[in-house]
């Protein structure tokens, strides 16, 4: 018995060894502000890759990902589209953390170098988001005619993760509820990502109980912080040591 608690040590410590985190702190802000370079470019953080939109031609109107440290929790709205509605990220120091925007071409979707493993991160609403669910308020008054809120029985924010091959291809998804009901998300929370296995990048989507004429309704916004990733060789490894641990179990029994 003393041979397998040794080698489920070590298999542990193994895996927070290999283990990298995107915490979104390896790129500078200046605080209560956000990442607004005011053109279409990729940013990077904790070796993934991250599209910024920008619409040139109106000079106006990001999409896809940006990073921020905005602390407003207070302000309705679309002018206040880059803050979490926790006020910081999970982290302490910088505390840094990403908004997601996928009206613009309906995903927002992250790249990596080489293959990897994600387990997981933390997720929350935006405070526009939220405001809207949780109070019916788009920053057009209390209740909005654009909008349904304060969500109640049935409704639902659902925030759905792909995982993508090389060529960017769908290889499965994993659904993660932002609302439910009248329980709007306004912590921190983890979402299991390790189900999608090996990929080249996540692509993310939102989908909503309120639609109208033009779509949904529901702000479509998300923050995430804390991406957990393993690269491909390192999870083998693991994998293959968790086998070797089983093996060795088994031997102990007989």
């Amino acid at each position: 018995m003393k041979r397998i608690f040794a080698g489920a040590v070590l298999l542990a410590a193994s895996v927070g060894a290999q283990a990298a985190v995107i915490t979104f702190d390896d790129n500078a802000l200046a605080p209560n502000t956000f990442y607004n370079p005011g053109a279409a470019t990729t940013w990077t953080s904790g070796g993934a890759n991250f599209d910024h939109l920008w619409n040139a031609e109106y000079n106006c109107c990001w999409g896809n990902f940006t990073y921020s440290n905005q602390t407003d929790t207070t302000t309705p709205g679309f002018t206040n589209d880059r803050a979490a509605i926790t006020g910081d990220g999970v982290g302490a120091g910088q505390d840094n953390y990403a908004i997601g925007y996928t009206g613009t071409t309906g995903s927002s979707v992250l790249t990596f170098n080489n293959a990897q493993t994600v387990l997981g991160g933390y997720f929350t609403n935006t405070t526009y988001a939220y405001l809207a669910m949780a109070n019916g308020d788009d920053g057009n008054g209390i209740p909005s005619p654009f909008i349904k809120g304060p969500f109640g029985e049935g409704d639902f924010f659902k925030l759905t993760v792909t995982g993508l091959d090389e060529f960017g291809g769908a290889l499965g998804s994993l659904d993660f509820l932002m609302a439910d009901g009248a329980n709007v998300i306004d912590t921190w929370e983890w979402f299991d990502l390790s189900g999608l296995g090996e990929v080249n990048g996540l692509s993310f989507s939102l989908s909503s109980s309120d639609n109208g004429s033009f779509g949904m309704n529901t702000p479509a916004y998300f923050a995430v912080d804390n991406l957990t990733i393993v690269p491909v060789p390192a999870a083998v490894w693991l994998f293959a040591s968790a086998l070797g641990l089983l093996g060795l179990r088994r031997k102990v029994r007989k």
